[in-house]
């Protein structure tokens, strides 16, 4: 088993290696606007999962997901013989390659707390004019029930 330490070392330098050869090397289309967000390698340095994420050609345009997955399926092969020429480690690590969604998970966040801020607001609104439901003080006591504890005081033994 590996050190931790190692292991985050291999997977920066992987991420960079992978990268590097997806934007100058390989001349898929389909890999173009592939960005390589995150690597991790495991603690025996066997198994490297890359995460990715594809970016649209315009900001109107849906990015092709599947295309990209493809062409990185298609690219393992090349992929991997780069990362074991750049990295030098006696077992060149298998790459999985993992679409990160955290781009959307983000843009999915912003929009609920959008629609959290407007519900607030609303309430607030509404909340402007609105007065307590019954008596300003639900917890008067009557005068006569004060007169008839103050009695049962004076009566007591000490």
């Amino acid at each position: 088993m590996a050190d931790p330490a190692r292991a985050r070392r291999l997977a920066k330098r992987i991420g960079a290696i992978v990268a590097s050869v997806i934007e100058y090397e390989i001349k898929d289309p389909r890999l173009t606007m592939v960005t390589v967000t995150d690597t991790r390698v495991t603690n025996d340095l066997h198994d490297a999962t890359v995460y990715y994420t594809v970016m649209g050609q315009t900001l109107s345009e849906e990015p092709d997901y599947a295309g990209a997955a493809a062409a990185l399926e298609k690219a393992k092969g090349v992929l991997r013989t780069k990362v074991g020429a750049g990295t030098g480690v006696r077992f060149t690590p298998t790459l999985t390659f993992v679409l990160d969604t955290i781009g959307d998970t983000s843009r999915h966040m912003e929009e609920l707390l959008d629609r959290a801020r407007a519900a607030d607001a609303a309430l607030a609104e509404v909340r402007q004019g609105a007065v307590h439901a019954g008596d300003a003080d639900p917890y008067k006591v009557s005068s006569v029930d004060e007169t008839a504890d103050d009695e049962d005081d004076e009566r007591r033994p000490d």
